[in-house]
């Protein structure tokens, strides 16, 4: 079973928040150093064992999808670290094996931790949404299992972030402004906005994160003085932030709104880009159209389309997505994929009678417009964990997928095939059915997840999809070494990773 902590909100004591939130941070630490960095070494013991090129140093960890207790092995004997000295550990190694300095990340490491705890403190005092749906969005204290830092903040007090924390079940009212209308750039249909409130003569509304307008109150300075920006209240609905921080939720209007945040979560900071913005509605289009062409429920959430000032272009920028009632199947209920692996009250993963035939449901749902979005259509969806939800009937089997997030979208021949297959498997199998098999795995010791798998892919008439039945590896992204080497958060870097697909 997952090594960590549970969960639950039980336990608020000091010691006991500090020593959940070092194991929630160290776990997906450890993985990100033993997938990148470490080399196995063999023997026997329930402890795996771990080689450390840059000093030679041995580590051990107990469990395996999320390691924990990690020990080195010094004097002639092992020695527990914390979650501190584990950080100062793989600053050390990462300055050898890379020959570079790095004093960024090892604080972004510290924060991530210290984020931990402060989100435990909050969700300790705080209620949960009934909604399953915003349950599962809000779920995620680990967050990326492959990443050093997953729950770093941009290092500033928690009183200034905590109020937007999906982790700590937060909601809130959306910030209105009045953009003049000689400066409003848009692109799409943007009517949704329009309904969120009033904008007086001469102006256009403009909904902006509290969070966002705070970070950025230093270049919105002068507009709010000459004029061009006016404060106009705030939304009389609140809206619940997802998983990825920025977007949120308005569950009352079935409406997503996604923000630029000037903050850096895991690889990049959060801004809406300006190129990322002006190949929207293309990519979208392109999406759209490729899951509509396909024979089976799975959907495409829209982003309708961009609103922002001409003179705060990304700053202010905010995307419309549709929502969900219109998508899904009657009787269905969406639940965040990331979710499901992180777990959560009522997660059907966890609840399954018969986790074969739910895993192959599952698998029916998620792999099949993936590929053939890939194959027919040459659009790369980037189907992971935080941009897939999974639609499930009254007895919790997965009936339906969703697919999120034209930014992450990427087309053929924009990238070249072999490129946007990678990005796929990692995305889809690497990121999305690895961890989803291994938290099945875990509830049901003795399950096999991967046979499945493989009946799935092989049902495919794709040589890419035949081939990966058969190869050694598969891309395992390096979140550790690329942060490490200061490498831009979109040029995703790979090294192999054993294939479970392929047969011994």
């Amino acid at each position: 079973m997952n090594p960590l902590p549970p969960p639950a909100d039980g336990g608020t004591a000091r010691g006991d928040v500090a020593d959940r939130a070092d194991a929630y941070a160290a776990a997906p630490l450890l993985n990100c150093l033993l997938r990148e960095v470490a080399e196995p070494v063999p023997g026997p013991g329930e402890r795996r064992v771990y080689r450390l090129p840059g000093g030679d140093r041995l580590l051990r960890v107990r469990g395996t999808r999320r390691p924990a207790e990690p020990e080195v092995y010094a004097a002639g004997r092992w020695h527990r670290v914390g979650h501190t000295e584990l950080v100062k550990l793989v600053a050390e190694e990462l300055r050898r094996h890379t020959g570079l300095p790095n004093h960024e990340l090892p604080a972004e490491m510290l924060d991530s931790r210290d984020a931990v705890a402060a989100l435990l403190t909050a969700r300790a005092r705080a209620a949960p949404p009934d909604d399953p749906y915003l349950l599962s969005e809000q779920s995620l204290l680990t967050g990326h299992p492959h990443h050093p830092a997953p729950k770093a903040r941009g290092g500033g007090p928690a009183a200034g972030w905590l109020p937007y924390a999906p982790e700590a079940h937060a909601r809130f009212p959306l910030a209105l402004l009045g953009v003049r209308e000689d400066a409003v750039t848009e692109e799409g249909d943007t009517s949704a906005l329009d309904a969120l409130g009033e904008a007086p003569p001469g102006y256009r509304l403009l909904p902006a994160h509290p969070w966002q307008l705070d970070l950025a109150a230093p270049e919105l300075a002068s507009a709010f003085a000459d004029g061009r920006l006016l404060r106009l209240g705030t939304t009389a609905f609140d809206v619940w932030p997802t998983a990825a921080v920025r977007t949120v939720y308005a569950p009352g209007r079935d409406l997503f709104l996604k923000f630029s945040l000037d903050v850096r979560i895991t690889n990049d900071v959060r801004r809406l880009w300006r190129h990322d913005l002006l190949g929207l509605r293309r990519t979208d289009a392109a999406a759209a159209g490729a899951l509509a062409a396909l024979d089976g429920p799975a959907v495409w959430l829209s982003d309708r389309g961009y609103r922002t000032a001409a003179f705060a272009f990304e700053a202010l920028a905010v995307v419309v997505r549709e929502g969900l009632r219109g998508h899904l199947l009657p009787g269905a209920t969406p639940l965040l994929a990331a979710g499901l692996v992180e777990g959560f009250d009522g997660s059907p993963l966890a609840g399954a009678a018969d986790p074969e035939r739910w895993w192959e449901a599952y698998l029916r749902q998620v792999v099949p417009p993936a590929l053939a979005a890939f194959a027919e259509h040459g659009v790369v969806l980037e189907a992971h964990l935080q941009n897939t939800l999974v639609a499930v009937d009254a007895a919790g089997t997965p009936v339906q997928a969703l697919f999120r997030d034209a930014e992450g979208v990427k087309l053929l021949p924009d990238t070249s095939r072999a490129a946007g297959w990678e990005r796929l498997v990692y995305c889809l199998v690497v990121n999305h059915l690895s961890e989803i098999a291994g938290a099945l795995a875990e509830h049901r010791p003795g399950l096999d997840p991967w046979p499945a798998v493989r009946r799935e892919l092989a049902r495919h008439d794709l040589p890419e999809a035949a081939a990966l039945l058969t190869s050694p590896t598969l891309p395992g992204k390096t979140n550790l070494l690329l942060r490490w080497t200061g490498a831009d958060g979109a040029d995703a870097r790979y090294l192999p990773l054993p294939n479970p697909l392929a047969r011994p």
